[in-house]
């Protein structure tokens, strides 16, 4: 038997001459692996771009539940924009068959409403009352949220917790007339206080109808009313925090209110800035019904803001064109403050309603 060159008796090769590849095999085998991974991750970036009819498919349950929403934002917040175009005419309801077809037989005035808004002395009382009750709002409303959310957070016993987070959100579902009524059996002239004083010989007072403390009655009926409430957003935010970190400040030595430094109210910051953009973009906005219901008590100088302004001009007095300007006004306004609130957020370092 003959034998070939680097074979065995057995006629068999070696198995490094079989087995071990070369440096230029290796090259190729490592170039190959390579382009198969590239291969495979763009095939994984083309699959994560689901084609649209694939996702409107597979989130049709989805989609269907909003829609009931986004028709009823439609029609009673997007459809009624058009409306503003009267700030622009001098509409008359009566120059057609209906109110929407009168819009298209009004006289154009361009910026008339405009003008002789800028020379209504109400329409800047209105304003002053306005900015001066948002400040308040800012500064004495705003902290009540967040400061009942830490208080909340901090109980231990989830029952007591329960029970205080349910008294503190009841009053939200109060009407303002309910809301006002109370507080006029309680603070009015004929109200439990008043007529406790004047049996005990002292003399009774009237805080329902004292216009120089009517600002801070309102404020008060706000946070009564709505604080519980707003406290919502701050609970879901704290319950996202880590209790390891609480662990790991409380063996750093940190007490109660270092570890509400450092831990809670961090965590908190992003809900607050976004909250307090939204506040600010609604500057305009403190309030109708409840300023409405109180008006006469204490008179139009104390409780006339914008809403009730427009309301009074528009729906009262029948000058519509009037009352959609200083409602026009006051949106533009509204959604200049929010874009620049929304831009000392980013400055801040938060991400506020948008990101940059």
């Amino acid at each position: 038997m003959s034998l070939t060159a680097g074979s065995r008796p057995d006629g068999t090769r070696p198995p490094a001459a079989v087995e071990e590849p070369t440096a230029a095999v290796a090259a190729v085998a490592v170039k190959d692996r390579a382009s198969r991974g590239r291969n495979r991750a763009g095939k994984a970036g083309k699959a994560g771009k689901v084609p649209f009819r694939v996702r409107l498919r597979r989130d049709r349950a989805l989609i269907l539940m909003t829609l009931p929403v986004i028709v009823l934002l439609l029609i009673f917040n997007y459809v009624p924009l058009l409306g503003n175009v009267v700030a622009f005419q001098d509409y008359d309801p009566y120059a057609a068959g209906n109110g929407i077809t009168a819009i298209f037989h009004s006289p154009w005035v361009g910026v008339e409403q405009f003008s002789r808004l800028l020379d209504d002395p109400l329409f800047w009382d209105a304003t002053e009352n306005t900015i001066v009750l948002f400040l308040l709002q800012l500064v004495l409303f705003f902290p009540v949220p967040v400061a009942l959310a830490l208080v909340i957070n901090s109980v231990i016993r989830p029952r007591v917790r329960a029970v205080a987070q349910a008294i503190m959100y009841l009053p939200h579902f109060f009407s303002w007339v309910l809301v006002v009524t109370v507080f006029q059996q309680i603070l009015g002239g004929a109200g439990i206080i008043a007529q406790t004083l004047e049996q005990h010989g002292w003399s009774g007072f009237d805080l329902m109808t004292d216009a120089g403390l009517f600002k801070y009655l309102v404020i008060a009926q706000a946070v009564w009313k709505d604080a519980g409430w707003g406290i919502i957003v701050f609970l879901a935010a704290l319950s996202a925090v880590s209790t390891d970190l609480y662990e790991a400040a409380a063996m750093d030595g940190a007490g109660r209110w270092r570890r509400m430094w450092h831990v809670t109210l961090p965590a908190l910051r992003p809900v607050i800035a976004l909250l307090l953009v939204l506040r600010v973009g609604d500057a305009l906005s403190v309030g109708f019904e409840q300023f409405l219901l109180q008006r006469y008590a204490v008179g139009a100088g104390a409780s006339e803001v914008l809403d009730t302004y427009v309301w009074n001009m528009g729906i009262q007095n029948g000058d519509f064109s009037y009352a959609a300007a200083v409602g026009l006004v006051k949106g533009v306004i509204g959604v200049c403050l929010v874009l620049g609130a929304n831009k000392v957020a980013h400055l801040l370092g938060e991400q506020g309603v948008y990101k940059k």
